[in-house]
């Protein structure tokens, strides 16, 4: 009988087009994947550490695992493993940890699935990570999240990135191109671009420092590639989302009007402490620009509350530049100190009541960003791509403008692409539409 592998994954959309790959290195040498709630003779737990909940959250999940099978075999892989292998390895029930260069040979750590007594540690030095894996992962049969960069080069006083994945470096344009035409051979309808710092694009290409190409290269070459329906930017730094890209966006078949970016503060003495590479006043430029020439363009902001040296004076100011600003929704997380890394010795140390009720307070607000964003946008015709998912009775799906919709659930709608128009929002905040034209299948 095949030997069962079961995957969980924490963290960004990064991570999740990473344990696909892995996951396919698996099903090549013979193993069947299922799902991580069954049984399995081995589970593999792709792990996180931007924040302190997803350190927590890897010793709940080794027990469901445990749960599942208490003789599973059980690795751990991605940013946590690679900055903290020991407190991983001495998780009761792990068996192997592999850092940043070994999580995709993972099967090569692998013999009979015996359980260790202590979990093995295969690390590396991150300096050691100046070679380039891609990968995409293909969620709920309708989106695919496409892998084009890894690593950073910046140096923000708050994140550990830099430290769990090496330096900036990039995908081939090649490579890249030929990864968007299988994921398009394989009926997926919409690609997300991921990567950590996507906007460095062309950097770093084979551990080579200058750019054989540009973002701006990237995505007007895939916008040539035929059968694909939509593309989808994840998230880019403002510095480094020129014009030129925006402008291109704007009038491309494909790439979607939908930019997430980040800005962490609504203060620039803040962002000086963070090392940021901008200001506000970059950064209002670029929400202006896009909304001058994309008036029903979302947009998406991150935000870090409870930063070393957030007076109350400070996060007002976050709060009233993002109230002020032509944004659709906040992603918004609280501070939470990161080993060996600047900010963890900064003074200033917010209370952590504070950070939670200044993270509530943007939490709100996002709400009535998004709700405004999304009366904005009743009246309009606009495509939904539908979803895999029965929630409730329901079917959901998106809009190109991110938009999330509503309708009774019907199997047939799944993976398909129509022309609505937006009526109501609901008592869910979800938006209620009606058909216009049913298919828009090419």
């Amino acid at each position: 009988m095949k030997k069962k592998v079961a995957f969980y994954t924490l963290g960004c959309k990064l991570n999740f087009s990473e344990t696909s790959t892995i996951a396919r290195n698996f099903t090549d040498e013979g193993f069947e994947r299922v799902d991580f709630t069954e049984r399995a003779d081995m589970y593999v737990i792709n792990t996180c550490s931007v924040t302190d909940n997803a350190d927590k959250k890897f010793k709940t999940i080794v027990k469901q695992a445990q749960k599942n099978n208490e003789d599973a075999f059980i690795a751990a892989v991605g940013c946590y493993a690679q900055l903290k292998p020991e407190e991983l390895a001495d998780v009761d029930g792990v068996d192997l940890v592999l850092g940043a260069t070994e999580k995709f040979k993972i099967t090569d750590y692998i013999n009979d699935l015996t359980k260790n007594d202590h979990g093995e540690i295969h690390s590396c030095e991150i300096a050691d990570a100046d070679f380039y894996v891609g990968s995409y992962a293909i969620g709920d049969r309708t989106r695919a999240f496409l892998k084009v960069q890894d690593g950073c080069d910046y140096k923000c006083t708050y994140c550990t990135i830099p430290l769990a994945r090496g330096i900036s470096r990039s995908d081939t344009l090649q490579n890249v191109l030929q990864n968007a035409k299988d994921i398009s051979a394989q009926g997926i309808k919409e690609i997300v671009l991921t990567g950590v710092n996507i906007g460095d694009y062309g950097k770093g290409e084979f551990g080579n420092k200058r750019h054989e190409h540009t973002f701006l290269d990237l995505v007007q070459a895939l916008d040539n590639v035929s059968g694909i329906h939509r593309l989808r930017i994840s998230s880019i730094e403002p510095n480094l989302l020129k014009d030129e890209t925006i402008d291109f966006v704007a009038r491309s078949n494909t790439f979607v009007p939908h930019f997430h970016i980040p800005l962490q503060s609504g203060s620039d003495r803040l962002l000086k402490l963070m090392k940021r590479r901008y200001m506000t006043k970059l950064y209002t430029e670029r929400v202006e620009r896009i909304k001058t020439i994309m008036p029903n363009c979302c947009i998406g902001v991150d935000v870090i509350v409870g930063f070393p040296g957030e007076t109350e004076e400070h996060f007002l100011e976050t709060y009233h530049y993002l109230n002020n600003l032509d944004i659709s929704y906040l992603h918004v997380f609280t501070y939470s100190e990161r080993d060996n890394t600047p900010a963890a010795n900064m003074e200033g140390v917010v209370p952590k009541k504070v950070r939670s009720k200044r993270s509530k307070m943007l939490r709100g607000l996002s709400v009535k960003k998004r709700r405004a964003f999304y009366e904005s946008q009743l009246g309009n015709e606009l495509t939904v791509l539908f979803e895999g998912e029965n929630k409730e009775g329901y079917i959901h799906g998106f809009t190109e403008n991110y938009v999330k919709v509503k309708s009774p659930w019907d199997p047939d709608l799944v993976n398909t692409l129509h022309e609505v128009r937006l009526t109501e929002i609901a008592n869910d905040g979800l938006v209620r539409f009606e058909f216009i034209k049913q298919s828009i299948e090419v």
